[in-house]
C-alpha cells in the first residue's frame, strides 16, 4: 500500500469517527428523538493488499429512509469495485545464470463492478398487513448483466414488530427489463413475474444485530426461469452511531446470461482462433463484505 493510500484511509477513518461522534462508552443510548424522521446508513469498505500480490476493493452502500404514521419511504445505492495488478518478472543475463537484471511489468485490471439503486414506499392498511410499490436498477457485467430495470407492487404481513425482532414478508407482482452484456439467441428482454420476499431482524445483545433478507423472483412466462437473492448480515455497534458489520450476499440465477468466448481450432489445448462461441455463466454469485457503518 502506498504511502498516499495509507494517508487517505487514515484521513477518512478520522473523519467518520469525528462525524459520529465516537465514544465506546456510549454502546448503549438510546437511539436519538427524532428516530421517526428522516434517518441515514452509510457503509464502506475498503482492502488493499500490496508486495507480491496488490489488490485493491472499494465498496459503499447507503440507505435513505423517513417514517410517517402509517407510511414508510426507503431509497438504497450501492456500488462495489475491484481490480487486480499482475506483476510479470523477466530476467535478462547470461546462461547459465550469472549477472542477470530483473525487468517487471505490471498489468492492472478491473476485476469486479457492480452497482445498484432501489427505492420502496410502503403504507399500513392495519396493524399486519400493509401495501407496498417499489422498483429499482442494477448492473453487474461480470455476472453478464449490462442493465436490469425491476418494479413490483403488492400487499405484506407485519409478522414481528418489537424493539428486539422484526419479521415482515411480502408477495408482489413485479415487471423486469434486462439488457445482457451478451444477448443470448431467443431470449427475451421482459417478462412479467411474481415475487417474494422477506426482512428478519434480531437483536442479540445490546450492541449485536443479525440480519437476513431474502427475494425471489419467478418468470412467470418461464416458470424454470428463477431468481434470488439472499443476505446474511452481522453488526456490532461501537457506539449509537458508529458499527462494525460483516454480510454475505448470495445470488442466484437459474437460467444465468451469457458470455462470449474465443473458439480454438482442435488438437487441445488449441490452435488458431476460428471464431466465438457463447458460454453460459455461473448460477450462483456470493459477496462477502466487511464494513463500517455510520447511522446519521
Amino acid at each position: 500500500m502506498s504511502p498516499l493510500e495509507r494517508r487517505a484511509i487514515f484521513l477518512l477513518a478520522a473523519g467518520l469517527m469525528w462525524l459520529a461522534g465516537w465514544n465506546p462508552a456510549r454502546a448503549q443510548d438510546t437511539p436519538p428523538a427524532n428516530a421517526g424522521s428522516w434517518s441515514d446508513v452509510a457503509e464502506f469498505s475498503y482492502v488493499a493488499t500490496a508486495g507480491n500480490s496488490e489488490t485493491a476493493t472499494l465498496g459503499f452502500k447507503n440507505t435513505l429512509g423517513r417514517k410517517w404514521d402509517k407510511t414508510s419511504f426507503e431509497l438504497k445505492a450501492g456500488a462495489v469495485r475491484a481490480h487486480t495488478t499482475t506483476t510479470t518478472r523477466t530476467a535478462v543475463g547470461a546462461v547459465p545464470p550469472g549477472s542477470f537484471t530483473v525487468f517487471e511489468q505490471k498489468d492492472t485490471t478491473l476485476s469486479a463492478e457492480s452497482a445498484f439503486l432501489s427505492g420502496r414506499c410502503d403504507r399500513k392498511v392495519s396493524e399486519r398487513v400493509f401495501w407496498f410499490a417499489g422498483g429499482g436498477w442494477n448492473r453487474n457485467r461480470f455476472a453478464g448483466i449490462q442493465n436490469r430495470y425491476e418494479a413490483a407492487g403488492g400487499i405484506g404481513n407485519l409478522w414481528v414488530d418489537r424493539e428486539r425482532v422484526k419479521f415482515r414478508t411480502d408477495y408482489a407482482l413485479s415487471y423486469t427489463k434486462e439488457d445482457d452484456v451478451v444477448q443470448a439467441p431467443d431470449s427475451k428482454d421482459t417478462f412479467a413475474g411474481f415475487r417474494f420476499s422477506w426482512k428478519f431482524e434480531h437483536r442479540l445483545g445490546a450492541t449485536t444485530t443479525y440480519g437476513n433478507e431474502l427475494v425471489l423472483n419467478e418468470n412467470l412466462s418461464d416458470t424454470s426461469d428463477l431468481r434470488g437473492d439472499m443476505t446474511n448480515s452481522v453488526a456490532v455497534s461501537m457506539s449509537r452511531r458508529l458499527a462494525l458489520k460483516v454480510s454475505l450476499q448470495s445470488i442466484y440465477d437459474h437460467q444465468p446470461a451469457f458470455r462470449e468466448i474465443d473458439l480454438l481450432a482442435p488438437p487441445p489445448p488449441g490452435g488458431a482462433k476460428i471464431g466465438t462461441v457463447l458460454d453460459e455463466l455461473d448460477t450462483l454469485d456470493t459477496i462477502t463484505t466487511a464494513s463500517l457503518v455510520v447511522n446519521f
